[in-house]
């Protein structure tokens, strides 16, 4: 097979050694290759190494592209674990309310709140669910972002709910999206004084989802006022009978419990994590269940608290970011939430670059596909306009991504500041 594309005069290469996540205190210690190439074939990466040992063993087609990366430096493409992408209106009226301090129930009482999008988006068609998806996603390629979990979850009932996971899966976007059904997000109203009927349909509906392929993931918001740990844990054993795999939204404001419900029965990830505790880190450290932080969401509710991500890294635990984007954390920039891990997190670089690719990955099941540049690896690739990715977290606040490879093809070149 001969090579069809060559990254070639590259001043630094970040990729992480081992195979499946990396392990918290490994974080800071990336694979740094000064002078390097890579070429690809196929869509995937083929060679990785020092430029002279390239072209000297490569097998470059003629008509190869051939990209001067002109000293700056090479990442693997950004992972999105965590997103609601998909639904209709937006909510920036809530914004001045919560600046004089409305209450959540205030700004609901307000016709906001999550029952706004709810209606939003069950009045939208599917074509314009799709298109609202696309341009969302067009942004976030431009920030880097190549690969992205997509929940449902505005829909709240089986129509809209179904109506949501296919304009995910028609999408023609060539990001890589990974879709999870989020039923269980609220409580309707016409379920208030039975959530438990609710959880029936949902469980019905997971199945049914399972069917027709259109969701890897099921997910449930464990949160005071929303599902409690019975709940979630009927909810997420049925879905996994179902053939989805699993994750959860837990310790965001109450620890209901649900990190160890996730842990207990094989969630890929645990969500937010701002109020967890020993005893949710040493079950996501057992159970192999990737902890997912999500620092914009605690900018856009005035939290002051942050997750203990330092200690999750201290005992080995693969911590990933995410932007969280939804109509309350209206977020498609990567590099803005990798500013706030790092200014308000304290992770250092280095780990964050492992939290946005090799680990974020893990989290949506794509290791061995997505977040290392490696040999059999997806190309998906980003050059940076920096000399070091150092520089991203020092200067934040503009986009450092100067070109996008996907899948082995330019996508972008020339992205501006």
């Amino acid at each position: 097979m001969q090579d069809d594309m060559v990254l070639h005069n590259i001043g630094k290469l970040y990729t992480f050694p081992g195979e499946g996540p990396v392990p918290g205190t490994m974080m800071d210690s990336p694979t740094i290759i000064e002078g390097a190439a890579i070429t690809i074939a196929d869509g995937k990466i083929s060679m990785v190494g020092k430029e002279q040992d390239i072209w000297d063993n490569a097998d470059i087609k003629d008509d190869a592209v051939c990209i001067d990366c002109k000293g700056k430096c090479v990442v693997p493409g950004f992972v999105d674990p965590h997103t609601h992408l998909v639904f209709a209106g937006t909510r920036e009226f809530e914004l001045p309310l919560k600046l004089k301090g409305a209450t959540y129930l205030d700004i609901l009482n307000a016709g906001g709140g999550i029952l706004r999008t709810v209606n939003d988006t069950k009045a939208a068609s599917l074509e314009e669910l799709i298109a609202d998806l696309d341009r969302r996603l067009d942004r976030m390629l431009r920030y880097g972002t190549t690969t992205v979990e997509i929940k449902s979850g505005y829909g709240l009932d089986r129509t809209t709910e179904i109506k949501l996971l296919r304009a995910v899966k028609d999408s023609k976007h060539p990001i890589e999206k990974v879709p999870t059904f989020l039923g269980p997000h609220a409580i309707p109203p016409e379920f208030r004084h039975d959530p438990n009927a609710f959880i029936d349909l949902m469980i019905e509906v997971a199945w049914e989802v399972s069917k027709e392929g259109l969701a890897e993931y099921a997910d449930i918001f464990c949160e005071t006022g929303v599902f409690d740990e019975k709940q979630s844990r009927r909810f997420l054993s049925a879905a996994r009978d179902a053939g989805l795999k699993i994750k959860i939204h837990s310790d965001e404001i109450k620890n209901l419990g649900g990190t160890v419900v996730g842990a207990e029965l094989g969630a890929s990830s645990a969500d937010h994590l701002l109020v967890s505790e020993d005893r949710d880190l040493d079950a996501m450290k057992e159970a192999g269940t990737v902890p997912v932080l999500l620092p914009g969401t605690l900018l856009t509710i005035f939290e002051q608290r942050v997750p203990r991500a330092r200690e999750m890294m201290d005992r080995d635990l693969p911590v990933a970011i995410a932007t969280d984007i939804n109509p309350n954390c209206m977020v498609e920039n990567l590099q803005f939430i990798m500013a706030l891990a790092c200014y308000r997190l304290r992770m250092t670089p280095h780990e964050i670059l492992a939290a946005s690719t090799v680990n974020a990955a893990h989290a949506i099941g794509r290791t061995g596909r997505k977040g290392r540049i490696r040999e059999g690896y997806d190309a998906d690739l980003l050059v940076l306009k920096d000399p070091s990715f150092e520089h991203v977290l020092y200067n934040f606040g503009v986009n450092h991504v100067e070109k996008v490879i996907l899948g082995g093809r330019l996508l972008l070149d020339n992205i501006g500041w």
